[in-house]
C-alpha cells in the first residue's frame, strides 16, 4: 500500500508551521512494492513523514493516535500533516518530505490516483511509501505496504444490515465519494452483497464527498427524486449523517433506514436513538499502529506483507445500549 505487482483493486492541514516531534517519551497502488529495506537505521535515525486525508475526523484522530504511540514505543519521530481533502495540498506535503529526506513517507491519499505523481517523486528519491486506510491507485508506482481496514467485506456488513432492516426488500440510496480507494472498496463489497439479495434494488449512487453538508444536499435530491426510497447507505458517518438530516427535514425518519460505517460518537448516539439502523466499526488504531509497525519490520530488513487488511464489525442498537 517483496516486490509484487498488485493491481488497482488492492486500498487526511496543519495549522501551524509542521516540525518533527520527538516521541521517544510518550484506515495498494497499481505498481511494484519493496519489502525489504536497503539498509536498516538506527531509532534516532528515523524520521517519518505523516499526510492524513483529514484530521478533523475522529477516526483519522484515532488512527493518527495509533501512530504516535507506536512511533513513541520506537523511538521514531513523526511530522504529521493534513492534506483537508485537498490532493494539490497533500502533493506539497508530500514534496517538503521528499526535500527534508525523511526516512519513510505515509500518505492517506486524498485523491487515490491524483497521488500517484507524489509517489512516484518519493520513489525515485529512494524513500519508502506506505498507505493507510487508503490506497493508492495510480499505476506504475511502488508502495511498500498498504494497511488498512477490511472495507469489501465492511462493505458487505454494511448490506447485509441495510437488507434486515429492510426485512430483505427495497429501494435504497448509496451516498458515495468515488474519488477515494478505501470507498470504492467498501461500495464494491456494499453491491456485492446486495446483488445477492433479489428483492433489494439500488436505485441511485451519488457522490457526498464525504462530508456532512455535501451529502445532505446529496440525499435531498435523492429523496426528492424517489419518495418510495426505503433506505440509504452512508460511505462513511458523515454521509450517514447527512443523509439522516435530509430525512428528518423531509419528515421521513422511520421510513428510510440508514446505516453508515465508522461508528464515531454522534453516529453510535443516532444508532441508540433508533435514527440510524446500523454502522460499520473500523479499528482505527490498529491501522495507524500497525502501519508504524510495518515500518519498523522494513527499516530492520525484514520482508512485508504487500497488504494488510484489518476486520470490521457491525455497531447496532444492541451494542449502543450494551455500552460496546
Amino acid at each position: 500500500m517483496h516486490r509484487t505487482k498488485i493491481t488497482a483493486a488492492c486500498w487526511a492541514a496543519v495549522l501551524a508551521a509542521p516540525l518533527f516531534v520527538g516521541l521517544a517519551a510518550s484506515s495498494c497502488g497499481g505498481g511494484k512494492r519493496e519489502g525489504k529495506a536497503p539498509a536498516a537505521e538506527t531509532r534516532a535515525q528515523v524520521r517519518i513523514g505523516v499526510s492524513l486525508l483529514t484530521r478533523t475526523h475522529p477516526f483519522y484522530q484515532d488512527l493518527e493516535a495509533g501512530l504516535a504511540a507506536e512511533a513513541a514505543a520506537h523511538g521514531y519521530q513523526l511530522n504529521v500533516q493534513s492534506g483537508e481533502f485537498d490532493v494539490a495540498r497533500q502533493k506539497d506535503q508530500v514534496e517538503n518530505f521528499i526535500v527534508d529526506k525523511v526516512s519513510a513517507i505515509v500518505v492517506c491519499p486524498c485523491d487515490s490516483n491524483s497521488i500517484g505523481t507524489s509517489v512516484q517523486a518519493a520513489n525515485r528519491a529512494g524513500i519508502p511509501v506506505f498507505t493507510a486506510d487508503i490506497a493508492v491507485l495510480a499505476e506504475g508506482v511502488s508502495v511498500v505496504s498498504h494497511i488498512a481496514s477490511d472495507n469489501v467485506e465492511g462493505g458487505r456488513l454494511a448490506a447485509q444490515a441495510l437488507s434486515r432492516a429492510l426485512g430483505g426488500k427495497g429501494k435504497i440510496a448509496i451516498i458515495d465519494h468515488p474519488e477515494v480507494e478505501s470507498v470504492i472498496q467498501r461500495v464494491r463489497g456494499f453491491e456485492d452483497e446486495v446483488a445477492l439479495q433479489t428483492g433489494i434494488r439500488v436505485v441511485a449512487k451519488l457522490s457526498g464527498r464525504g462530508m456532512k453538508d455535501a451529502a445532505f444536499r446529496t440525499a435531498e435530491d435523492i429523496l426528492q427524486a424517489h419518495p418510495d426510497l426505503d433506505g440509504i447507505f452512508g460511505i462513511n458517518d458523515d454521509s450517514a449523517l447527512g443523509a439522516l438530516a435530509a430525512v428528518e427535514k423531509a419528515g421521513r425518519l422511520g421510513r428510510v433506514a440508514i446505516v453508515g460505517f465508522d461508528a464515531m460518537p454522534e453516529a453510535r448516539q443516532a444508532i441508540r436513538d433508533g435514527k440510524i439502523y446500523a454502522d460499520v466499526v473500523q479499528q482505527s488504531h490498529a491501522i495507524g499502529e500497525e502501519t508504524i509497525k510495518t515500518i519498523a519490520a522494513y527499516m530492520a530488513g525484514e520482508k512485508v506483507a504487500p497488504m494488510h487488511l484489518i476486520p470490521c464489525r457491525l455497531f447496532t442498537k444492541d451494542d449502543a445500549v450494551a455500552g460496546k
